[in-house]
């Protein structure tokens, strides 16, 4: 019997955001119904091979093909035995907290308790006028949001009085989930947001698509700080690490083989932003080095950069974007199986001395 060593060292996953990108060499694009079957299917692949945690972005445009997390993570529940589900992330300042409270216990239910839900502000801001919010509001209504989603995670029952949403008295909030619902912070880069996370004392899950990791090192330092500072024991302060990656045997081939994708993303990326900029075969270089946060390259290539990562912020779970710039199916579900079979018993071993 394969022994199961998941619950030893850091926890390792994956996550996506069901981008829609044409297909480099035939210009053809993705149905989104196609996509969501994709993703399921990634899911279940991960769970097959061990993964632990697989998680689902949020946005509303045309070029995405989730905008309900909750709801392909409740396919993806039955199609999988063990891994735990997540968003990544809810854009929690343009969602009513009970609603979303609601969908992510019944989520619960149906997993068995496999249910989480990473909060961020999101990249974009669609969302806003999309729901009726203002974006001059951003930051009070994600304060807001994070503080009722806390405590109807806590209560069975709840009075509570905010700014941007009707009042509650004595509410019965149902169904209670198997669980009390991990909860997680998702953190761009901003000392702000870490330290709202320790202080509230959920994770946080910092996204690291490039550069030097040891810039992110003073936020968790603030994290943990803040989080201590409000009474929270530090080992219930959870950080994890998100960010791009692709995974080939050698380091050449997998650069040679993911630097269209990537650079294809990018592109289509910065004009939604409305942004011009092309990503060069140099800039692309640069950017896998082995110092650096992408985590493109061979399995022993990626294996080390996790585990810097994990000498530098001792976080508790790393998870991998794997599926980005149209790329096949096929290289995603090789990805998978390596980074399940070569990458996360090494790094399992290594993160549970």
């Amino acid at each position: 019997m394969k022994e199961d060593i998941r619950n030893t060292g850091i926890e390792i996953g994956l996550y996506t955001l069901g981008d829609i990108g044409s297909d480099l060499h035939t210009g053809k694009t993705i149905s989104a119904r196609q996509r969501v079957k994709e993703i399921i299917e990634a899911a279940k692949l991960a769970d097959e091979a061990g993964l632990d945690v697989f998680g689902v972005g949020e946005h509303h445009r045309l070029d995405y093909a989730v905008s309900a997390p909750q709801v392909v993570l409740a396919a993806i529940a039955q199609v999988t035995k063990r891994i735990k589900l997540t968003s990544a992330t809810t854009v929690l300042s343009t969602v009513d907290p009970v609603r979303l409270f609601e969908d992510f216990a019944t989520l619960d239910l149906l997993s068995d308790g496999r249910a989480e839900i990473i909060a961020g502000r999101g990249a974009f801001v669609e969302s806003f006028p999309l729901f009726g919010y203002n974006t001059n509001d951003y930051d009070a209504l994600f304060s807001e949001n994070i503080d009722l989603l806390l405590k109807l995670n806590e209560n069975e029952t709840l009075s509570w009085t905010g700014h941007f949403r009707s009042s509650l008295r004595d509410a019965e909030i149902a169904p209670r989930p198997v669980q009390q619902l991990p909860i997680w912070v998702g953190v761009g880069g901003t000392p702000e947001s870490a330290a709202r996370a320790g202080k509230v004392g959920v994770g946080m899950a910092m996204a690291i698509l490039g550069g030097d990791p040891v810039r992110f090192k003073p936020l968790v330092d603030l994290y943990r700080k803040a989080g201590t500072e409000a009474g929270y024991a530090i080992e219930d302060l959870k950080v994890g690490v998100t960010g791009h990656g692709y995974i080939s045997k050698t380091t050449e081939q997998a650069k040679d083989e993911f630097y269209p994708y990537y650079s294809h993303y990018w592109s289509y990326v910065n004009q939604q932003r409305g942004m011009g900029f092309k990503m060069s075969r140099a800039d692309f270089e640069e950017m896998t080095g082995p110092d650096t946060a992408l985590f493109v390259g061979s399995p022993q290539q990626i294996t080390e950069k996790i585990l810097r990562q994990y000498e530098l912020f001792g976080h508790q779970r790393f998870l991998a974007q794997i599926d980005i710039g149209g790329l096949p199916f096929k290289e995603v579900a090789a990805g998978i199986e390596l980074l399940a079979t070569e990458i996360a018993p090494i790094v399992r071993k290594e993160t549970s001395k």
